[in-house]
């Protein structure tokens, strides 16, 4: 009992110290570890397992949009990123440079690639000739390096692992169309996939990406209030194709430029489950990104027959399509039952010797602790009904958190007591003026993180100048 006790204490509680609990999830579910190599993290085979399941079912997802994988160099030449000034400028901090190759200088310095739109518009120069060469629908599964001052394992490292998605069309339509068409692929994907609501909108001018025509991003709201920018889509516009000579020979034998996008998701969205879901046991995983969808663990399990009947309904389970697994080992049932818990696990079947003699197994569920009986010979398809149970639950919790947790102000003192007092989303309007956005930020450290596209009229004026009002705005403290 001691030792089952202590697995839980070594998790600091959220109320007492949200940063503490986050870290002390992320080491006790062995999802990640730190490095010799400052700011770069290991990701655990645990923690891989939850990005192989978003990597397979987000790259499902692209494909059915027409998508297709390749792979970029991860060496950019300055001379190449420098043709983009608004984009080399952005980057600039971030950027980690290579100026030795072998014992040789290098005749010109490689940036490790921070995002490799360069490299891609490179390569459509050399690629796009005509309209028969249109669209270019590319994505890469790679990791970027940008050069991070505070690092925080998932949310924030120097080296990460994302996808990359980037296009290129004969129109400023079909760029603006396939711009919005991922988005909306992030956001179906965050909240049937993830159990995570998302709000949808443009970034401001500040806040958008840098050499970007236009910025959509996705945004959540983690468990103590902070906003989490969850996926981003941008529309280039023609600037890049200007910058580095994309033209095609359109239909009517005209040199045209073509229209481009790019968009991404990263592993920061294991950091997102963890900071929605969890709890002061642990992790708490959405069954359809759990690599380990269902525990079972044997009780008295040296009795004969409870073995054989846990490894029957092992076979059974997964026979049914579900990720299941057997904990056997010589632990007691208690601590078996927290590291389960801790690790995420949606679902627990509990069997042993009255189990087996009355025909039955018991469930406990990971996101309210709710235990039921179920027959054994209709286990399976009654853990496959429980796990969509779960994931649906899942999804209106954290929404109804995210919705308990979103605001409305009217004036800036109101903005300003809200921020302080209340964590989470503040629904405001703004008259579109950046020193207004500056000022916000500076008085409260909230930003702007989007203007939805379901825009609300709370009031006709700024909540912080008080001129005529454009947008609404939500506005937080993020990571």
């Amino acid at each position: 009992m001691a030792e089952d006790k202590k697995l839980v204490q070594e998790i600091t509680s959220m109320s007492e110290d949200f940063a503490q609990w986050y870290t002390d999830v992320v080491k006790k579910a062995e999802l990640c570890d730190y490095t010799s190599v400052k700011g770069c993290m290991a990701i655990k085979p645990a923690g891989y397992a939850i990005w192989e399941n978003i990597q397979a079912e987000l790259d499902r997802r692209f494909k059915a949009t027409g998508v297709k994988n390749c792979n970029m160099p991860m060496f950019i030449p300055e001379s190449l990123l420098q043709k983009e000034a608004d984009h080399v400028e952005g980057f600039a901090p971030e950027v980690a440079w290579v100026t030795q190759g072998g014992l040789e200088p290098l005749q010109e310095k490689l940036c490790v690639r921070p995002t490799s739109e360069t490299l891609f518009c490179d390569y459509y120069q050399r690629n796009v000739h005509s309209y028969r060469d249109l669209p270019q629908v590319l994505n890469q599964w790679v990791s970027v390096v940008r050069w991070e001052k505070t690092t925080r394992p998932f949310l924030r490292s120097r080296e990460f692992l994302w996808q990359e998605g980037h296009t290129a069309h004969a129109t400023e339509q079909e760029a603006e169309e396939r711009t919005i068409q991922m988005l909306n692929v992030y956001a179906d994907f965050c909240q049937d996939f993830l159990a995570i609501p998302v709000v949808k909108g443009q970034k401001t001018e500040k806040e958008k990406f840098a050499g970007a025509k236009a910025t959509y991003t996705i945004e959540s709201l983690m468990h103590d209030g902070k906003a989490l920018q969850s996926g981003t889509s941008h529309n280039f516009g023609d600037g890049f194709a200007h910058a580095f000579g994309i033209q095609f020979a359109d239909k009517d034998n005209q040199l045209k430029y073509v229209h481009q996008t790019s968009w991404g998701m990263t592993t920061r969205m294991i950091g997102a489950i963890i900071m929605v879901h969890g709890d002061d046991s642990g992790l708490k995983l959405p069954p359809r990104v759990a690599p380990t969808q269902v525990m079972i663990v044997p009780i008295m399990q040296k009795k004969e027959g409870v073995l054989e009947a846990a490894r029957d309904l092992l076979a059974k389970l997964k026979e049914a399509g579900i990720r299941a697994e057997l904990d056997d080992s010589d632990k007691s049932p208690g601590f078996r039952f927290a590291d389960c818990e801790m690790r995420g696990i949606p679902l627990r079947i509990e069997i042993g010797p009255r189990d087996i003699e009355a025909g039955k197994c018991l469930f406990v569920r990971r996101d309210t602790h709710e235990k039921s009986d179920a027959a054994l010979d209709s286990a399976a398809a009654a853990a496959a009904a429980m796990l969509d149970t779960i994931q649906k639950d899942m999804f209106e919790a954290a929404k109804a958190h995210r919705d308990a947790h979103t605001y409305t102000a009217v004036s800036l003192d109101e903005f300003v007591e809200t921020v302080n007092t209340k964590p989470g989303f503040i629904k405001a309007m703004w008259c579109g003026c950046r020193e207004c956005e500056d000022r916000i930020k500076e008085m409260t450290a909230a930003t702007s993180r989007c203007m939805p596209f379901e825009q609300e009229q709370i009031s006709d004026v700024c909540v912080c100048c008080g001129r005529p009002a454009k947008k609404m705005v939500y506005w937080g403290r993020a990571y």
